[in-house]
């Protein structure tokens, strides 16, 4: 069933389409002239729309060029008594779905209306893809406010603009995905397919015909021909994920398409052109696959001309808060404003090891939503799990090992207090247990931060914020 807007001066003309569509299971909607008809669209949504051509005041021509400027994504039908080779062509031009001539048979009209439809899906993704670059193409955000994030997103930047092969390390959950859509949304392919694929996810047997396609016939089952991902794809960009479960089979003819730019489909012997970037993902170490026989060096080689590692959650920990937030924002599709998490909370969330990464993090915060009902700010009563798996703090030889050419201690201690602060928002308590030490001890820190040779304004400014009472917990 669909909604259909019929346009006509006539009105005998509008109750017939409105009695044959409606008996078709559609839901019909009439306006007199050109101007009422998008009126009603900007009103309310509308599948399609039926319209005369020739009407007093706007005419359907203009009502399809004001339809396609203001990206309303309804294709138009027109039905005309007025029927001429010139103006079929011309509203055909313009990006009319079809053209019908008064008086018009009842089938005629439901195998347009049918054509239309799947012109709709088309007009629809069209305009998504187009508002997507328009915001900068990303579907959703990169999260990096922590260093090794930020070179990932600028490195990811950078190699957008080229049509060099991807290759994208890390552990499962860091976000590849995440990474691989900004890649191709900031590129010149941001109008075309994104196609994903995860290779171990499809049978060995059938991961040659999923991804090269294959001919009629060629095995059980093959009833039609059908393209692969690489045809499908297009122009776009093909992100084939955990490429390292790859069987060493379609590893090879994996290369000899990315040599050769064209694929042959299981069962034929024609060789098919393909135009589409690719860029891979993994999170097993394909060298080591390499050394050990399970991954073809030749291709590893092709595969990683840019790569790019994305690093575990427990190595960006200033992330965590951000991303809460983000998490909340895609569950809620509002804006979240406020405190997110209370002091202990936070710490609880940082300290974890989270294994399982971002989408681990995700599940946390989607459950603890769900038990609070949407009320912020957590606390750590609201993350039970990590609660009972909270890791051991590690020791200082697991932290770090001094270098043989030694170090600069008061600046290792600078850096300390800088990563507290930054870590808890400025938060002075928090910083302070974060390091393990008294307010007392992590005031004497702060003095620290004071350059050597400057002024002892700055450390007097600090000494003077903490007497008056700043930073101090909110509670």
């Amino acid at each position: 069933m669909a909604r259909i807007l019929v346009v006509d001066d006539e009105e005998k003309i509008r109750v017939i389409l409105k009695i044959m569509l409606t008996a078709a299971g559609h839901q019909v909607g009439e306006a007199p002239s050109g101007e009422a008809a998008l009126a009603v669209l900007e009103r309310e949504p509308v599948d399609m729309v039926i319209s005369d051509m020739r009407m007093d005041g706007m005419s359907g021509l203009d009502l399809l060029a004001t339809i396609r400027e203001r990206e309303l994504g309804c294709p138009v039908v027109f039905v005309t008594a007025f029927a001429n080779l010139d103006s079929a062509v011309e509203a055909l031009r313009l990006g009319a779905s079809d053209y019908l001539v008064k008086p018009f048979a009842e089938k005629d009209v439901l195998l347009a209306v049918e054509r239309a439809l799947g012109v709709r899906k088309i007009l629809a993704e069209n305009i998504r893809l187009k508002k997507e670059g328009a915001t900068g193409g990303q579907s959703g955000p990169v999260i990096c406010v922590s260093p090794a994030m930020e070179k990932v997103h600028g490195l990811a930047l950078k190699v957008a603009a080229s049509e060099a092969t991807v290759l994208l390390t890390g552990e499962s959950g860091t976000g590849k995905e995440v990474v691989a859509r900004l890649i191709h949304q900031a590129g010149p392919r941001v109008h075309e397919r994104f196609v994903a694929v995860n290779c171990a996810a499809i049978s060995p047997a059938l991961l040659e015909a999923e991804l090269f396609g294959h001919e009629k016939g060629a095995f059980t089952g093959a009833d039609k021909a059908r393209p692969g991902k690489f045809e499908f794809a297009g122009p776009g960009t093909l992100f084939l994920d955990e490429i390292g479960e790859l069987p060493l089979e379609a590893q090879a003819k994996l290369l000899r398409t990315i040599q050769e730019k064209s694929v042959q489909r299981v069962g034929g012997n024609q060789e098919i052109p393909v135009r589409c970037r690719l860029i891979c993902a993994t999170n097993r170490d394909l060298a080591r696959l390499v050394s050990e026989g399970g991954f073809r060096e030749d291709l590893f080689y092709r595969l990683a001309v840019f790569p790019i590692h994305l690093p575990p959650l427990r190595e960006r920990r200033q992330d965590i808060v951000p991303l809460v937030r983000h998490c909340l924002e895609k569950l809620g599709n509002r804006q979240v404003e406020g405190e997110l998490l209370t002091p202990a909370a936070q710490r609880l969330l940082q300290e974890y090891a989270w294994p399982g990464n971002v989408r681990e993090l995700f599940n946390v915060v989607e459950r603890a939503r769900i038990m609070k009902g949407g009320a912020t700010p957590f606390t750590s009563d609201d993350f039970p799990y990590l609660g009972g798996r909270e890791v051991a703090p590690l020791t200082g030889e697991e932290i770090f090992r001094l270098p043989a050419t030694g170090l600069d201690y008061e600046e290792l201690q600078r850096s300390l207090v800088r990563q507290a602060l930054e870590l808890t928002a400025g938060n002075q308590s928090s910083a302070a247990r974060l390091l393990r030490v008294s307010r007392q001890r992590f005031r004497t820190l702060l003095g620290l931060l004071e350059p050597q040779g400057a002024p002892r304004q700055v450390g007097a400014f600090v000494r003077i914020q903490i007497r008056r009472g700043k930073g101090r917990d909110e509670g």
